[in-house]
């Protein structure tokens, strides 16, 4: 039986801004240049991020 591990999943949008205090274009901008983990597209309307991929980037942010 396989544990389940808090950060495997997915974050949306609100979720990922509810844990980085930045605006939504900042994060987009930041998405776009490279300096934020790159979005997945799970259909038309609904874009997420990698649990993972986001706490990796808040741990390198407080370095």
């Amino acid at each position: 039986m396989k544990k389940n591990n808090a950060s495997q999943g997915f974050l949306r949008i609100g979720d990922v801004l509810e844990l980085i205090p930045i605006g939504r274009s900042t994060w987009w901008s930041w998405v776009k240049s490279g300096r934020a983990p790159k979005q997945i597209k799970l259909s038309a309307k609904i874009t997420v991020w990698k649990k993972e991929d986001i706490y990796l980037f808040i741990s390198q942010q407080t370095k």
